[in-house]
C-alpha cells in the first residue's frame, strides 16, 4: 500500500541510523586495539632481584606521550639498601613486542592515590582524557593486567560494565602506622567523589584506564575493589564491585606537562 506517512517514518528512521554510525564512531574491537597501545605495565627493574623486573599493576600514557598516570599504591618505593632498585614500564610497540622503559616519580597525590610518572622516549600514544563527567549508567571498558604476578602480563586483558554509582569515599589508613599527620587531616576533610562500577577487577588493573566505550575516553583511574574479608577474598570471592578516581582529579598533576 503507498502510504506517505509510513514512508516519512521509515525515512527518518532510516536518519537516525545514519546518524548512530557516523564516521569516526569505535566499536569496542577498535577501542581496545586503539588503547591497549596507551596502556602500559607498571613495575620495578632491580639489578640484583629475580626475576629483575617486578610486576606491580597497570598504567597509562597521557599528555605528550612521555608521562603515565596510575595509582601512588602501585608506584615501587625505594629503600635506603637497595639503591640499584628503580621505577620501570613496559609498553606495547607498534610492531607486537613489549618493550621496558625507565621512569621517574614526578608527581605524587596520595590523597587520591595517584602518581604521575616520565618515561624515556620515544613518544607512545596517549589516551584521550574526559572533558565531562560519566553519569550514572555510562558503559565502561577497564583494561589492565588482572593477576599479573601469577598469570603474567604478555596481553592485555579488558572488562566491560557500567558506571553504577557516583559515591563518597575516604581511603582508609593501612595500618595504625599510616595515621600520619597528613592522613588525619584528610580524614578531617572529609571524603571525595568517586566511580562506582559494576564489573568485575582484580590485583593488577589498579592504576588501568576506566574508558567511556562510546567516546573512548580515559573517565577514570581504577583503584581497587570491594572484598569481603582478607585480601585474598579478591581472588578467591571477588564481589564484582570496584572504584574508580574520577580523571578530574589527575588535572592538578597534568597541567604543568609541556604539550
Amino acid at each position: 500500500m503507498n502510504n506517505p506517512g509510513r514512508r516519512r517514518l521509515l525515512a527518518l528512521a532510516a536518519g537516525l541510523a545514519c546518524i548512530g554510525t557516523a564516521a569516526g564512531a569505535e566499536t569496542l574491537p577498535e577501542l581496545i586495539a586503539r588503547a591497549k597501545r596507551s596502556v602500559v605495565v607498571v613495575g620495578s627493574w632491580g639489578l640484583m632481584d629475580n626475576p629483575r623486573f617486578g610486576f606491580k599493576a597497570a598504567g597509562f600514557v597521557v599528555a605528550d606521550g612521555l608521562h603515565v598516570l596510575t595509582n601512588a599504591h602501585v608506584v615501587p618505593t625505594e629503600t635506603p639498601d637497595r639503591v640499584d632498585r628503580s621505577i620501570a614500564v613496559k609498553i606495547w610497540t607498534p610492531d607486537a613486542q613489549w618493550v621496558m622503559r625507565s621512569a621517574k616519580l614526578i608527581s605524587l597525590d596520595r590523597a587520591h592515590d595517584l602518581a604521575l610518572l616520565q618515561m624515556d622516549g620515544p613518544p607512545a600514544p596517549a589516551l584521550r582524557l574526559a572533558a565531562r563527567e560519566a553519569p550514572e549508567g555510562t558503559s565502561i571498558a577497564l583494561i589492565g593486567f588482572p593477576i599479573g604476578n601469577a598469570l603474567g602480563y604478555d596481553v592485555h586483558v579488558t572488562h566491560r560494565g557500567i558506571v553504577s554509582a557516583r559515591t563518597a569515599i575516604v581511603p582508609p589508613a593501612a595500618a595504625p602506622s599510616g595515621l600520619t599527620e597528613r592522613a588525619v587531616r584528610q580524614l578531617r576533610a572529609g571524603a571525595f567523589e568517586v566511580l562506582q562500577l559494576d564489573v568485575l577487577a582484580f590485583p593488577g588493573n589498579s592504576g588501568g584506564p576506566v574508558l567511556d566505550i562510546e567516546t573512548g575516553e580515559v573517565i577514570g583511574v581504577l583503584q581497587g575493589g570491594a572484598i569481603k574479608g582478607t585480601r585474598e577474598a579478591a581472588l578467591s570471592a571477588p564481589t564484582g564491585i570496584s572504584y574508580a578516581v574520577l580523571i578530574r582529579d589527575a588535572a592538578p598533576m597534568l597541567k604543568y606537562i609541556d604539550h
